[in-house]
């Protein structure tokens, strides 16, 4: 899947229209409170701006309805103001995405500079891939490339309408992209073996295709978090008060036939009395949770069981908490996996979200391999899931 990266291309006295991802958090202050979104966006602007060319810049921010509020609340603005800052230099702002102000200020866009347009989603033309609207965008440069892994999982008009009314200019990769295709996809095409799935968060049914997916490449699919409960009541276990999907039952029955032993559930459960840290507590068997108590985290011996696997492994992806990791004591379980994940010496592939948040809290980030920036992105990728506005790109 590999295509060509923004270094492929001549950019000297050239305008790159970038599609980043600057879906950054805002406080009330429209202040940003975290701006690791602009900072992994760096390495392919100033590939750019080094070599000489000029960047326009798009994203989103938010899911603006159209409230009068929404011009100061979902505006990049903030975003312009702190990607000067950290590349030390003046960045225009445009009021707009394709209007006068926008127009005017490309015009004027000169070899070094760069340029952020207002939010791509402020024109509902955006979320309906509107091919009118994206002419006008591709029509400002003579190069487009994507960086935006988190919605590239999207059909949204920045995404594929833009690189495909470029026509025959050059339409490439960001290095963010570059590395995420590189992980996700080619290391899970090609995985060096024993290759481990950690699955966790709340829902089977968010998980269902990932779960089928990885079950045909894995040798082994380990299920942790509270949809480990609709597993456990598939299995005729006591669930008490936890989250489960009655619904999805039959499904999890299906999986565990299909899994056979690929897939490892936990064998005890951390529980609780109430969603509580200062709750009474107790360790019990797997399927044998109190009625009033609600299943927290995995066990000691799960998280033991599971240390053991993941150490044993060459490729390993993670998608999902093993528990309330926000909420110590019940944190236990997703930090054994963290710990081991950082111990290994396989491939280790973060997939964004829950899990990301998770290893950069517990320290562990830098001892992995690849921390995915898409949460859904990446989700859809361990689908399987071919992306549009990726196969669109030039190949290498």
């Amino acid at each position: 899947m590999a295509k060509k990266t923004i270094q492929d291309v001549d950019v000297r006295n050239k305008k790159v229209l970038m599609r980043v991802d600057f879906n950054v958090p805002l406080d009330d202050q429209q202040s940003i409170t975290d701006d690791t979104r602009i900072r992994m966006a760096l390495p392919s602007i100033q590939s750019v701006l080094e070599r000489g060319g000029a960047l326009i810049l798009m994203s989103h921010l938010g899911r603006p309805k159209g409230a009068p509020s929404d011009a100061t609340k979902f505006s990049l603005r903030p975003t312009a103001e702190r990607l000067g800052a950290l590349l030390g230099q003046q960045v225009a702002f445009a009021t707009d995405t394709i209007g006068s102000d926008a127009q005017a200020k490309v015009q004027q866009l000169t070899s070094g500079n760069v340029l952020v347009l207002e939010n791509v989603r402020f024109d509902p033309r955006e979320q309906k891939g509107d091919a009118a609207f994206a002419q006008v965008l591709a029509d400002m440069a003579d190069i487009y490339c994507n960086d935006a892994f988190g919605t590239c999982h999207r059909e949204d008009a920045s995404m594929y309408a833009v690189p495909k009314a470029m026509g025959s200019k050059p339409k490439v990769v960001g290095f963010l992209v570059a590395k995420e295709i590189e992980y996700l996809s080619d290391a899970i095409a090609q995985p060096r073996r024993p290759f481990v799935a950690i699955l966790g968060g709340a829902k089977v049914s968010d998980k269902i295709k990932v779960i089928k997916n990885l079950l045909g490449i894995c040798d082994k699919v380990l299920i942790g978090g509270a949809m480990a409960y609709t597993f456990s009541l598939a299995q005729g276990g006591k669930v008490g008060k936890s989250l489960v999907e009655p619904d999805k039952v039959e499904l999890a029955k299906e999986l565990l036939q299909a899994g056979g032993q690929k897939l490892v559930l936990p064998v005890d459960t951390h529980c609780g009395d109430a969603f509580d840290a200062n709750c009474q507590k107790k360790v019990v068997a797997a399927g044998q949770i109190p009625d009033d108590y609600q299943g927290l985290d995995i066990g000691p011996q799960t998280a033991r069981a599971f240390t053991d696997i993941v150490l044993g492994a060459k490729t390993i992806v993670w998608n999902g908490p093993m528990g309330v990791f926000e909420m110590p004591p019940f944190d236990a379980g997703t930090r054994a996996v963290a710990e081991a994940i950082a111990k290994s010496d396989g491939t280790s592939i973060i997939g964004g979200g829950d899990s990301a948040a998770a290893i950069q809290q517990m320290g562990f980030a830098q001892q992995v391999s690849h921390v995915s920036t898409g949460g859904g992105a990446s989700l859809s990728m361990l689908e399987g899931q071919k992306f549009s506005s990726v196969e669109i790109l030039d190949e290498a």
